[in-house]
């Protein structure tokens, strides 16, 4: 999805569940002139509904919040829209956190003990398309990206199984099968939201980007019956 900007401020999703900290960050957008908070979400599966229905320039996101943490909701915005931007928040400057908000998609990574000027700064670099890291994270990030460089090839293994549910699995075979949500819904005598609610599950248990990824995923290494195709 491509934006055509024509001297109109960049539209920002905010997602925080912090009252607070939520509106404090719209005040800040809300006064530059370029910038201007679209919409604001309480939890990650409010952020995913809204991303889908505005399609936003940047989505900044929030690590913890309830229902849907920012790193699944991360997941699940980028498996359907990859060329969304995503600058992510977190109090903590740990290296997982880091790690598992770049495999779940995200563009940049920020400290909410950030300054004004410097979430400002990061949330222009974002949408530059630039990915920004707070220094002593993106040295780690290099360190570690040198160390798996130069860490001898292991012996091929199957991955570990993911610890779904058997109706989980009932539905990876029909997803593998190539029916749609609606079809396995009918097949299975489920409402269209408890299929969408499971195969966002299964997405995130098997760390898929999507439905092909993870029956092409799950057919090779044997957790379902190879459907073909």
């Amino acid at each position: 999805m491509n934006h055509v900007k024509n001297k109109t401020p960049y539209r920002i999703l905010l997602a925080d569940d912090h009252d607070l900290f939520r509106e404090g960050l719209a005040s800040l957008v809300n006064t530059q002139p370029d910038l201007e908070v679209c919409a604001l979400a309480l939890d990650g599966l409010e952020a995913y509904a809204l991303a889908r229905e505005l399609v936003p320039d940047l989505i900044v996101m929030d690590v913890n919040m309830p229902v849907c943490d920012g790193l699944e909701a991360t997941r699940l915005i980028r498996s359907e829209w990859p060329e969304a931007r995503i600058l992510v928040l977190t109090v903590h400057d740990e290296e997982k956190n880091l790690f598992e908000a770049i495999k779940a998609g995200a563009s940049g990574y920020i400290l909410k003990s950030t300054n004004s000027a410097d979430f400002l700064s990061a949330v222009r670099s974002t949408l530059a398309g630039e990915a920004p890291l707070p220094p002593k994270l993106a040295s780690r990030l290099l360190e570690e990206f040198s160390r798996l460089a130069n860490r001898p090839e292991p012996a091929s293994e199957a991955a570990q199984a993911p610890d779904l549910t058997g109706r989980e699995r009932q539905v990876l075979e029909l997803i593998a099968g190539g029916a749609g949500d609606k079809e396995i819904a009918v097949r299975l005598s489920l409402s269209l939201h408890t299929v969408k609610t499971h195969v966002r599950s299964i997405l995130s248990k098997m760390h898929a980007a999507n439905r092909r990824q993870a029956a092409k995923l799950a057919a090779r290494e044997g957790w379902i019956k190879d459907k073909g195709n």
